[in-house]
């Protein structure tokens, strides 16, 4: 049995065309069902939805032979113990620094005070901010990142901007890209020993398809 780690949502619609290519279909949509864990046209296949940012941490301790999941989400977490054999080209997005219209970001950044940056992409933002010789106070949010700076919660944050109407909405704007995001196949290493013949396949039928788009 191979079982692969999806969250609802982007990843879990734009994965489905790659499990098609490889003959693979899901018998039911996560949205509708309460099931966690979900068969698929290949009795040897099945799907367990778990959180996005819980996706490599299933894959690296074996609760799923492989899974697809943000780069963002795998930067964060650290890659340990997983093979990334291919960018799939789904779900994507940037990483972004983003702040009120009337906030001028370009003085104090080179002024070299202190920012207050709410993420939840700490990591990526403690990086980007050093890189830039610029001091950062990070402050971790799960949600609603948009309103940290409405509230004087913070002066920035660092968020995933696909088309960036979210942001607009609530009056901020993109200031800085920091990086292009898509979704990477991860693979659990032991998994990919026991069960390489099947696993193998997938990687192959899903580099195939991506190589058609």
């Amino acid at each position: 049995m191979i079982t692969l780690a999806l969250s609802k949502g982007r990843i879990f619609d734009e994965t489905l065309p790659l499990l098609k290519a490889a003959g693979i279909e899901v018998l039911e949509d996560p949205d509708k069902s309460r099931k966690l864990i979900i068969g698929t046209t290949n009795p040897e296949v099945r799907v367990v939805i778990v959180r996005a940012t819980d996706v490599p941490t299933y894959v690296q301790y074996g609760g799923a032979d492989l899974g697809v999941t943000g780069f963002d989400t795998l930067i964060e977490h650290g890659g340990a113990g997983l093979y990334q054999p291919l960018d799939l080209q789904i779900a994507k997005c940037r990483v972004s620094v983003a702040v009120r219209s009337d906030f001028d970001y370009a003085s104090a950044v080179r002024q070299g005070s202190r920012l207050k940056v709410a993420t939840k992409y700490v990591g990526i933002a403690r990086e980007f901010f050093a890189a830039k010789g610029v001091h950062v106070d990070l402050i971790k949010l799960y949600g609603s990142m948009e309103l940290a700076p409405l509230t004087g919660l913070a002066d920035a944050i660092v968020d995933l901007v696909s088309t960036g109407g979210t942001l607009k909405a609530n009056n901020l704007v993109e200031v800085e890209r920091i990086m292009d995001i898509s979704s990477r196949l991860v693979v659990n290493q032991a998994a990919l020993k026991l069960k390489q013949a099947p696993i193998r396949h997938l990687i192959d039928n899903f580099a195939s398809a991506i190589a058609k788009q």
